[in-house]
């Protein structure tokens, strides 16, 4: 007896202590998890979609641009990569976005909340009262009450909800808002989050004729998308993706990156959004300090060793101390790359620091055609490209990058928690992407502008607008 007594406290019970403490430790991370549970893009009403015929009556209105103009803008949107079929505010299409009202951008961000909000409660089959967190990122429009109030009237939501009004945080603003979510979830359980994000164009279409400025009409269009995160034990078998790890740069204290992108006046005092010529240096500059820390958290050991070495070779060029330039495998560790729709040029230099395919860089570029540059939106369309395609299956890894002012580069990493195939925000075109061509027809129709004489130039009587 005293023997069985014996191995019981020397083996079984230290045994039991570790099992139990183990235990313990995965129930704690399984509940401090963030998961999304659904996520709903917004596709405004085809009354709002921005032809090519549109899109020039709104250039040639404006007063203030000349033949100069004419022409950046041409090849601006020519090379830009959108196509037809994106969105603007209701107050270009009635000829006010010189003098937009107020009540045009809280209508703008009204439509987007009812739409998107209201399909994913109703699908999920949940209501407002439900929702322990709201965090909405609308950077250019402040309102009293504030946008998050008037979700939380509309909803009915609790009194004691949580809730995070952020202004102000540009196009990466998506990632900040779920940062917040996963760092609460760390200390709270069982907890519902409702994220809100997205843009709000009515109060900032740019109407004077600095190039710097003109250039965001070009590229930024109406979206936004309304994501539902949650950290119970009970519904993990319903999620879609877990968060793995999360990342976020700030180069705020660098004046050459704060001041790259930046809303102020002009010459003139309108209102605009500058986008300036260091703008690609600060980009990268913060994109390779965000990948310096991510890389470690989401690649294997054996990638991260052979980087390591290979920049310790030197080159064949025979010049002591030089080393051969390495490019780290990120496909070693993820399946898709999710990446910001800021542009053209954007996505082309991520693909090329990566090491990208074109395949891996489809959905971004099917973004941008199709949506446009939607803001912190955007990375929640190009994840829908990829659903929509069927492409994510269980157990994948989605690297989401992401860009904004400041100047900031946020990143995470999402695991596909079960095949997903929802074609989302895509339902109505995902059959006819990719296209076989994506040559914007602004040429076609507004060629002209290159050959037009500067002395002589007056717009021709079909495009003069009273």
């Amino acid at each position: 007896m005293d023997s069985i007594i014996s191995v019981l406290v020397l083996y079984v019970l230290p045994l039991l202590c570790i099992f139990f403490s183990l235990k313990k430790m995965i129930d704690l991370r399984t509940r401090r998890a963030c998961y999304i549970l659904d996520y709903q893009c917004y596709k405004p009403t085809d009354d709002r979609m921005l032809s090519t015929k549109l899109s020039g009556e709104v250039v040639f209105r404006n007063k203030n641009l000349g033949l100069s103009e004419y022409k950046f803008l041409l090849k601006a949107i020519v090379s830009s990569g959108i196509g037809e079929e994106t969105y603007g505010p209701r107050m270009v299409f009635q000829g006010r976005e010189t003098c937009p009202a107020y009540e045009d951008g809280i209508s703008e961000m009204e439509e987007f909340f009812h739409d998107s909000i209201g399909k994913m409660l109703k699908r999920q089959g949940i209501c407002g009262s439900e929702i322990d967190v709201l965090v909405v990122n609308v950077s250019m429009l402040a309102s009293v009450p504030s946008l998050s109030a008037r979700i939380i009237n509309r909803y009915k939501m609790r009194e004691d909800i949580k809730v995070y009004n952020l202004s102000g945080m540009g196009c990466s603003a998506s990632l900040i808002s779920i940062n917040i979510v996963e760092n609460i979830f760390k200390t709270r359980e069982n907890l519902s989050a409702l994220v809100v994000t997205s843009e709000c164009l009515s109060p900032n279409w740019y109407s004077g004729n600095d190039r710097s400025m003109i250039l965001a009409n070009c590229l930024f269009r109406s979206g936004g998308c309304a994501i539902l995160l949650t950290n119970k034990p009970a519904l993990h078998h319903k999620a879609m993706f877990k968060l793995k790890t999360l990342v976020r740069t700030h180069h705020g204290a660098k004046d050459e990156s704060y001041n790259c992108c930046i809303q102020k006046e002009d010459e003139l005092g309108k209102l605009g959004f500058h986008l300036g010529k260091t703008l690609p240096k600060a980009a990268t500059v913060a994109f390779l300090e965000n990948l310096k820390e991510i890389a470690p958290k989401i690649l294997p050991v054996r990638e991260l060793v052979r980087y390591a070495l290979l920049q310790k070779i030197p080159t064949n060029s025979g010049k002591s101390g030089t080393a051969r330039p390495a490019v780290i495998n990120f496909k070693t560790g993820v399946h898709h790359f999710c990446i910001h729709t800021g542009g053209k040029a954007v996505i082309n230099g991520i693909g090329q620091s990566l090491n990208l395919s074109e395949h891996d860089l489809e959905p971004a570029r099917m973004t941008l055609h199709r949506f446009g540059n939607t803001s912190a939106g955007s990375l929640w369309y190009v994840l829908a490209y990829m659903e929509a395609k069927k492409r994510l299956k269980k157990g994948d890894n989605v690297f989401m990058i992401s860009f904004g002012a400041g100047f900031k580069c946020n990143s995470c990493v999402w695991e596909v928690v079960r095949d997903l195939e929802d074609a989302n925000v895509w339902k109505d075109c995902i059959d006819s992407y990719p296209p076989q061509t994506l040559i914007n027809p602004f040429l076609d129709k507004y060629g002209w502008v290159h050959n037009a004489d500067p002395a002589s130039f007056s717009l021709p009587d079909y495009y003069r607008l009273p």
